[in-house]
């Protein structure tokens, strides 16, 4: 085993001792804060798992705990099922249980329990015993609510009734020769109490104020709160593969440029006295070779850039030759900041130390002949690639995505009607994408070996875009994708705008083209303030319809002071809003009349959909059917028709009723 990694009884794998500075949840207390110098696992499964160091180390049993000396009390995981017998919280990690009876506490109450009665408290001037009663108002911390658990301390000898948490008993008045600011003592302070220019944010982690007070220094303006005074970053750290010097923490609001990321900081830095090395706390022990979902290859830490470089492929912001950044090794001008690609929407926080030299074969196909392929998701017959003069009927659809063929070059089976775009046989059978940090697969729907059966069982709701679909997905834990929000690249070109989009999380904004609120990730365009929702991104160009006997063409909105009206549902339109249209006869047509509720399904599959037997066909009757429930004519070109028990048309999603009595 290396020598650098331990087995202790807290983790099945064995950890590693990192001088990194993380913001994470630690895996045996729960509790999210600073990690400084902590344990991590290195293990894929358990990737980004961290421990605080006295977590890691805790005992694998308790021998005459102070709270329960008549029985061993030993380490168990056991997430939610039982409350701490001492502080009253939740154990969601780790945590003693006694096998003989129903004591439990978690870990922090194991390794330090709370005493009965503590006859000179730190935190107030008179003797507190431990009761069995929810703290409503703190009388350290100031915070007026009942989080801090079913315990709490009590003073039984001042007149108004005071009470003080679990967690809070041991905070001081003042603080004394703290690590990171010895030269004054520094004393707890309610956040109300500071005056406008005071420094009201942690000069350590940048947090403000856990709960209403923090530590201060009123001499020099300094702030600390509670966690960094109770855990404080090592005054020194010497790491050489982050440099060949001690480094010293400079505890106080500086403005600096981090030399490993290359990114602006504004306090707290480590330094190097001798050379001027200065470095942002996070990115001290960064991994040497990772994976992130922004980009298909591996990309290595490098301590200086040099010239070819311009933006970071994540944020887009100016990058600097002078300092470190990850680059890939196979495309010359992809960089990002350190502290980009270590984000946890960004790397799955699995490490290499170098690159490795066996890559996963992700190639979809094998090509048995000229212009000839075996595809992973037709393996019983082989397919041919058609370029030009393709004769298919208007009906025909690519497996992968379910859109019509028109006139793009295909593979297509000679003994089946199994047809992909040829951009979609190419696609990988294993990618990265922006909206997971795990790898996703491309899975293909069951299907059964008779050609003639066109029987397939499900469908999708892609989580990326919404669109319900039967063709080819791309899957990783709970996300499934569609295969165009699987195949879409950055930088997006959208026709109808200026400059290229960039993937964007959004909340609370809206989509320029339908106007619809986001609540995820969208395209996007900073300069502009344009947004784009993923279902608005991949509206097809060019649409026929039997509105008209022309294609439609999608017009990205106009500025018009006249009134619209749909062709389809002759209700009027809003112009602004993306549509619709004919630029022969002037026939204009709402998106959703155009394409309806199932253009993804794929026509003759017969499906279970909300637990109602259908199949998909093609509304291409003389005249449109009347819908089962709403009683309307059907006007998407694609609808579902009822089988037994039921009989009849259903004409969008909302017209699938479970245990609705179809007519």
């Amino acid at each position: 085993m290396d020598p650098s990694l331990v087995k202790l009884p807290i983790h099945e794998h064995p950890l590693t001792i990192s001088a990194r500075s993380v913001e994470d949840y630690c895996k045996g207390c729960h509790v999210n804060g600073p990690i400084y110098g902590g344990y991590r696992c290195i293990e894929p499964d358990c990737a980004g798992t961290v421990f605080h160091k006295e977590c890691a180390e805790a005992p694998p049993e308790i021998i005459n705990h102070p709270n329960h000396p008549q029985h061993l009390l030993k380490l168990c995981y056991n997430p939610c099922k039982d409350l701490c017998s001492l502080c009253g919280r939740l154990i969601f990690a780790y945590g003693y249980r006694c096998s003989q009876c129903n004591f439990a506490v978690d870990l922090t109450c194991g390794r330090n329990p709370s005493p009965l009665r503590i006859e000179h408290p730190k935190s107030h001037h008179h003797p507190l015993v431990l009761k069995e009663e929810r703290c409503r108002y703190c009388e350290i911390c100031k915070v007026d609510d009942d989080g801090g658990g079913y315990y709490s301390y009590a003073c039984l000898e001042c007149d108004v009734h005071v009470h003080v948490h679990v967690g809070c008993v041991n905070l001081s008045q003042e603080v004394n020769h703290h690590p990171c600011h010895p030269q004054h003592s520094l004393k707890l302070l309610a956040y109300e109490s500071l005056t406008s220019d005071a420094e009201k944010t942690c000069l350590l982690c940048g947090d403000g104020p856990r709960g209403n007070v923090l530590y201060r220094c009123s001499i020099c303006d300094f702030s600390i709160c509670l966690f960094c005074a109770k855990h404080p970053p090592p005054p020194t750290i010497e790491h050489q593969k982050t440099h060949e010097h001690r480094l010293l923490l400079l505890s106080r609001r500086i403005s600096f440029v981090c030399n490993a990321c290359g990114m602006q900081g504004d306090r707290s830095p480590y330094m190097c006295i001798l050379c001027g090395f200065v470095v942002h706390r996070t990115c001290i022990d960064l991994p040497r070779v990772i994976n992130i979902n922004r980009h298909d290859h591996l990309i290595s830490l490098t301590h200086h850039l040099g010239v070819g470089y311009s933006k970071c492929g994540i944020c887009r912001k100016d990058i600097s030759q002078y300092n470190g950044a990850y680059s890939c090794i196979v495309c010359p001008n992809y960089a990002v900041h350190s502290q980009c690609a270590t984000r946890k929407d960004v790397w799955d926080g699995i490490e290499f130390e170098e690159t490795p030299d066996d890559e996963e074969d992700i190639a979809p196909f094998k090509v048995v002949g000229d212009n000839l392929i075996k595809h992973f998701s037709h393996e019983e017959h082989n397919l041919r690639l058609y370029k030009d003069n393709i004769n298919l009927d208007e009906s025909s659809r690519c497996e992968a995505c379910i859109l019509p063929i028109d006139s793009d070059p295909i593979y297509n089976c000679e003994e089946c009607r199994f047809i992909l775009h040829e951009k979609c046989a190419n696609l990988p059978k294993k990618k990265r994408l922006v909206f997971h940090t795990k790898p996703f697969t491309l899975w293909t729907r069951p299907r059964t070996l008779d050609p003639e059966d066109l029987e397939y069982r499900n469908y999708f709701v892609c989580s990326a875009c919404g669109i319900k679909s039967t063709g080819f997905r791309y899957i990783s834990d709970w996300c499934v994708l569609d295969v165009r929000c699987g195949s879409r690249s950055e930088p997006f070109i959208q026709e109808g705008h200026i400059h290229p989009l960039y993937y964007e999380m959004r909340k609370n904004r809206y989509c320029d083209a339908c106007n619809i609120r986001m609540n995820g990730y969208a395209l996007s365009c900073d300069p502009c303030d344009f947004d784009l929702d993923l279902h608005c991104a991949d509206l097809p160009k060019v649409v026929k319809h039997s509105c008209d006997d022309h294609p439609l063409t999608l017009c990205h909105g106009e500025k018009a002071s006249g009134k619209y009206w749909c062709d389809i549902c002759e209700a009027e339109t809003n112009p602004r809003k993306w549509f619709y249209t004919c630029s022969d006869c002037g026939v204009t047509a709402h998106i959703e009349c155009v394409l309806g509720d199932f253009s993804r399904f794929m026509p003759g599959r017969i499906i279970n959909y909300n637990t109602i037997k259908v199949e998909v066909v093609h509304n291409n009757h003389n005249s449109r059917p009347l819908c089962a429930k709403c009683k309307s004519r059907c006007r998407a070109p694609i609808i579902l028709k009822l089988c037994d028990p039921y009989t009849g048309y259903i004409c969008s999603h909302r017209c699938v009723t479970p245990y609705y009595k179809y007519s």
